[in-house]
């Protein structure tokens, strides 16, 4: 018999069983109104569900109103928001995908462009359609980048209401259906920004040495996992390097993974930089091929911790040699599936895995087998 490869080995997650290793990653999608999804994010998460993912993820979804990335970002805020993320997670469970959502607040980087009118601060253009500022908020008040607002710098009070915020928005993903929740500290967000010694400039008790400034990011996280049910896990997504010698490095990821961990956290998802600039750019990082792999292999064995990989992984044969090798427990996959929706499907038959369609929804998979069978019959012109 043959092995299973290992992208299409169950994975145990508390009480969740994954089908296979390929997560949908968040992928911003900017076509909210006022915070609430509509059809257009159930026809797009929904093809990953019915595409063979594992575990589809909802993405970055704002915790307060001024906490989006623009304004077309989603958020659940409000009660009012629920039906349209259980839409979401009702059709992915139903179709064999864990419904997964991350919880985000954008901080120094909220309330900017869409990226197609231009992905930096809002301007006059921007106005004119309706998509007028706010003000951001962060660790310091330092902007992200010359030309960009000025954040303000959170008080005890203001982090006090967001990190009730974040339990309640957990406690309405909940309430949508979702099973699976990942507090996203990445990419120059909000949390990010406390983590990294770049942007977080406070002498309190949230900054001055590493413990400080991962403090907020861990009492978030001990309060989402008290309201987030202890059979269903919690993720954390990390930048793990800024990418420059002065900001957040692998090694204080390992030490915020330790304490995660400690803390309830299933799985680390292994990101890296956005501190300034796009939410993944980085200083001082040739993106190649898999370039963020050694970051969940880093945090796999340091901390013995179940990791996801995630970055131009986009070949299933580059996928299984990433876990054969043991650099990763799970592969996080974005836009090679808006290339292809697909993908954990056809990368079962490329794979030798599934070669009569069995695992495709059976709505499809029995044309495809039948026509298989048929074209049997025939040979190729010469």
């Amino acid at each position: 018999m043959t092995p299973v490869p290992y992208l299409f080995q169950p994975l145990k997650l508390r009480s969740l069983e994954a089908r296979n290793r390929v997560v949908i990653s968040p992928m911003c999608q900017y076509s909210a109104h006022e915070g609430h999804m509509d059809a257009w994010h159930l026809v797009h998460l929904g093809r990953f569900a019915t595409g063979g993912a594992a575990i589809v993820f909802t993405e970055a979804t704002a915790v307060q109103k001024g906490g989006r990335i623009t304004h077309g970002c989603p958020g659940l805020w409000a009660d009012s928001q629920i039906p349209g993320h259980a839409r979401v997670a009702e059709f992915a469970l139903r179709n064999g995908a864990i419904p997964a959502i991350q919880l985000a607040h954008a901080g120094r980087k909220s309330g900017m462009q869409r990226p197609w009118f231009g992905n930096g601060p809002l301007n006059d253009a921007d106005f004119a359609r309706g998509d007028m500022p706010w003000q951001p908020v962060g660790p310091s008040a330092l902007p992200v980048a010359e030309g960009w607002p000025m954040p303000h710098a959170l008080t005890q009070s203001d982090i006090d209401t967001l990190i009730e915020d974040f339990v309640l928005a957990a406690k309405r993903a909940l309430a949508a259906g979702y099973k699976i929740a990942e507090i996203h500290g990445a990419h120059g967000y909000l949390l990010h920004s406390f983590l990294s010694p770049l942007s977080n400039k406070r002498d309190d008790k949230y900054g001055g040495d590493l413990a400080g400034r991962m403090r907020l990011a861990l009492e978030i996280t001990q309060r989402v996992r008290a309201v987030w049910p202890s059979d269903l896990p919690l993720f954390f997504r990390t930048s793990a390097v800024d990418g420059t010698p002065e900001g957040w490095s692998l090694e204080d990821t390992v030490v915020l993974a330790t304490e995660l961990k400690r803390l309830g956290v299933d799985v680390m998802d292994c990101s890296s930089s956005g501190i300034a600039g796009s939410a993944t750019a980085g200083a001082n990082q040739k993106r190649q091929p898999g370039f963020q792999v050694p970051y969940a292999e880093r945090v796999r064995k340091d901390v013995d911790m179940t990791a996801m990989a995630v970055g131009l992984i986009t070949h299933p044969q580059q996928a299984e040699d990433i876990l054969a090798q043991g650099q990763a427990d799970l592969i996080a996959i974005g836009r090679e599936a808006l290339v292809n929706p697909m993908w954990a499907l056809h990368a079962a038959k490329t794979l030798g895995h599934d070669l009569d369609f069995a695992t495709w929804p059976e709505q499809s998979g029995w044309w495809l087998a039948s026509r298989q069978k048929t074209c049997d019959f025939y040979t190729p012109d010469a």
